[in-house]
């Protein structure tokens, strides 16, 4: 059977594959991630900021995936953007079906149905790691707080 432990690291580390891979892609093709962004119907109004912003954002979220201590709250913010993107797309599906997408990279192949259902995996990863981390945190705050009793003789 397979730990809580590996699940949490199995997840942590497609997490910063994904978050390390689609950053560099957008750097790596700033203008066309920014000019896709521009011509997005729902963000076009702020595409330069979030051309800049969201690359930092991707590797902030690799940064505190990859540092146990900010483990948990690398995966609250990795679950809460691919939520913001999952919302995101579906409202691109709705409004303008032909768009490209901007993510970035062999992701950006994806259709829009394709993309729902790719972020919704990592959206169920994200939540079933935070839910055995915090159960991991609870077990090893129990190991420290229990009290030892010794027998001197």
């Amino acid at each position: 059977m397979i730990k809580r432990t590996t699940i949490i690291e199995i997840v942590t580390v497609l997490n910063i594959i994904l978050f390390l891979y689609t950053g560099i892609a957008k750097i790596m093709d700033y203008s066309v991630f920014k000019e896709q962004l521009a011509d997005s119907p729902i963000l076009s109004w702020a595409a330069k900021p979030i051309a800049i912003f969201l690359p930092i954002v991707e590797f902030a979220i690799v940064l505190m995936l990859a540092i146990p201590r900010w483990r948990l709250k690398g995966l609250y913010a990795s679950f809460g953007i691919m939520t913001l993107f999952t919302a995101y797309i579906i409202a691109m599906f709705i409004v303008a079906p032909e768009m490209p997408c901007s993510c970035g990279g062999i992701i950006e192949l994806l259709s829009w149905k394709q993309h729902i259902v790719f972020n919704s995996a990592f959206i169920i990863l994200n939540m079933g790691a935070i839910i055995f981390l915090k159960k991991e945190k609870k077990e090893q705050q129990k190991g420290w707080n229990k009290e030892i009793k010794y027998v001197i003789s």
